[in-house]
C-alpha cells in the first residue's frame, strides 16, 4: 500500500512533496537507528507521524553500537536515518562515506556551529558538562574550577564518572581537542587515580546524592530529569558548571544523519527536518528530556542555564575523535 496526498496533507508545512518518492510499505515507514533517549525520539516519532503520517520504526541502541554497525552494514544497512546522543558517533559514519548530504533547508533551521560542515549531518539537541555534588560534603568555594582540576592529587577518591558511556568518552574528545594528546593523556592517567568508576551517569549521581562520593562528572540533564520525578535522585545535590571557556564547560552535539542507502530518502530528510524544526525542537522545550534545542530561534526549557550563559568552549563536532579517544582510556587503564 502506498501514501496517498491526502494522507500526507499535513506535511505542506515541510515543502517537500513526499508523493513524488518512492513507495512505502505501510507497516515499514522509515527506520531509525536511534540512539537518543528512547522517550525524546519516541516523542519525535509520534509528532512527525502525527503531522505526516509517515510511520516511523524506532529500533534502539548505543551510539557506538549502532556506529559500528551502520559501518559493518554498509549500503545493505536497512536504517533510513541515525540519531545519536553524542556526535563522535556521528562522524564515525561520516567518515565511512554512509551518509547522504542533508537537505539544505533542513541545514538552514540549525546554526553551523551544531552541524557537520560537510552537510552530511546536523545537530538535534545539546547537553552540558557539569560536576554534580553533594551539597553536605562540598560548598562552593570547594568545587573545582576546571574539569584539569581534578587530576590533583587533592581529589583523590573525591570524584566519579561513568567511563565506558558514550557521554563521558564525548567529553574526552572535548578534552583532547582543546588540550591536545600528550595533555589529555595525562590526564586520564590522573582520573585512574583518583576518580571512581560507576556504571551510567544516572548511578554517579545516586552515588553523589547518597554521599558515597563527593562529586561527579556528568551532564546536566540527569539532575532535571530527576527534580521533574521524585527528586530522591539529586536531593542532596546541586550542579557545578564550569563555564570560562574550560573543558568542562564543553556542550556535546546530538546528532541527525540520512543513511545514502536509504530506501525512502524524502522521507528520511523530511523527519529530519521535523526535528530539526519548531515541531521537533519544541518537544524539547516542553517535553522531560531537558536537552537543548538547537534550532535556530528554538528556545529550551526555561528551567535550563540558557546556552548562550554556559561559556562552552569553541570545539568542533566533527573532529571529535571516539577511536583516539578510546585508546588514550585503554592505555590509562579505564576501559
Amino acid at each position: 500500500m502506498k501514501f496517498t496526498l491526502s494522507a500526507l496533507a499535513g506535511a505542506a508545512a515541510l515543502a517537500i512533496s513526499l508523493a513524488a518518492g518512492p513507495a512505502m510499505a505501510e507497516d515499514a515507514g522509515i527506520i531509525v537507528y536511534n540512539a537518543q533517549h528512547e522517550s525524546l525520539a519516541k516523542e519525535w516519532a509520534e509528532g512527525f507521524t502525527k503531522e505526516t503520517g509517515i510511520k516511523v520504526t524506532l529500533r534502539n541502541g548505543g551510539d557506538s553500537d549502532f556506529s559500528n554497525q551502520i559501518v559493518a552494514e554498509g549500503a545493505a544497512s536497512p536504517a533510513d536515518v541515525f540519531l545519536t546522543e553524542n556526535s563522535p558517533a556521528m562522524v564515525l559514519v561520516e567518515n565511512a562515506g554512509l551518509f547522504a548530504p542533508v537537505d539544505a533547508d533542513t541545514l538552514a533551521q540549525v546554526p553551523q556551529d551544531y552541524q557537520a560542515v560537510s552537510g552530511k549531518w546536523v545537530g538535534v539537541a545539546a547537553r552540558s558538562t557539569v560536576f554534580v555534588y553533594n551539597t553536605t560534603k562540598l560548598k562552593a568555594d570547594q568545587l573545582p574550577k576546571s574539569l584539569l582540576d581534578l587530576a590533583d592529587p587533592s581529589w583523590k577518591g573525591r570524584w566519579a564518572a561513568s567511563p565506558s558511556g558514550a557521554d563521558f568518552q564525548a567529553i574526552v574528545s572535548a578534552l583532547l581537542q582543546l588540550k591536545g594528546e600528550a595533555a589529555t593523556a595525562d590526564w586520564l592517567k590522573a582520573m585512574k587515580t583518583n576518580f571512581t568508576a560507576y556504571k551510567g551517569n544516572s548511578t554517579v549521581m545516586k552515588a553523589v546524592n547518597a554521599g558515597e562520593i563527593e562529586g561527579g562528572v556528568i551532564y546536566h540533564y540527569y539532575y532535571f530529569g530527576d527534580q521533574a520525578k521524585t527528586g530522591e535522585n539529586s536531593k542532596h545535590v546541586a550542579l557545578h558548571y564550569f563555564k570560562n571557556q574550560d573543558p568542562g564547560a564543553f556542550v556535546s552535539v546530538s546528532g541527525g544523519g540520512v543513511l545514502a542507502s536509504s530506501k525512502h530518502p524524502k522521507e528520511a530528510q523530511a523527519f529530519l527536518k521535523w526535528v530539526t524544526g519548531k515541531g521537533g525542537q519544541d518537544v524539547l522545550k516542553n517535553g522531560n528530556s531537558f536537552e537543548y534545542a538547537v534550532g535556530k530561534g528554538a528556545g529550551s526549557n526555561p528551567k535550563l542555564v540558557p546556552l548562550v550563559d554556559l561559556q562552552a568552549p569553541k570545539v568542533d563536532p566533527t573532529t571529535l575523535n571516539s577511536k583516539k579517544v578510546t585508546d588514550l582510556m585503554t592505555a590509562a587503564g579505564l576501559l
